[in-house]
């Protein structure tokens, strides 16, 4: 099995501040979000990439879910849901990116700004807000 970050926090070798964890997706909060309370829903089981990946429609269901959660959960106008297949993929585990959206919030085609919670508390009481709304 290939070890990656995203691996060791599904293992919980790693910390994270987790929104929600199955049988098919752990999702967390990014720690260098685009807009706080953006998670990354990743595959239990490692895969690289989308192709890799041999049963595609549960997992999208976590994803559809965790856009709801998101979008109810934070108020948010809306959500941007995306993902990399190796190109610009930080980290080798597929992962797919939901981002709250509201109108004017400054976000402007593939340029993604990054922020960062102003403490561990911060970030803990998104992640609640989040996991709540599921």
């Amino acid at each position: 099995m290939s070890t990656d970050l995203f691996c060791e926090i599904i293992a919980g070798e790693r910390p994270a501040y987790v929104v929600a964890s199955d049988e098919v997706a752990v999702s967390f909060l990014d720690t260098r979000p685009v807009f706080k309370g953006h998670v990354l829903v990743v595959p239990r089981t490692h895969v690289e990439t989308l192709t890799d990946l041999a049963d595609v429609g549960p997992f999208f269901q976590r994803v559809q879910a965790m856009a709801r959660a998101v979008e109810q959960g934070l108020q948010a106008g809306g959500t941007f849901v995306a993902m990399n297949n190796r190109i610009s993929q930080s980290v080798a585990h597929l992962h797919v990116h939901v981002v709250p959206r509201n109108k004017k919030d400054g976000l402007r085609g593939f340029f993604w700004p990054r922020t960062k919670y102003e403490s561990a508390e911060e970030a803990q009481s998104y992640a609640d807000l989040i996991s709540k709304a599921l």
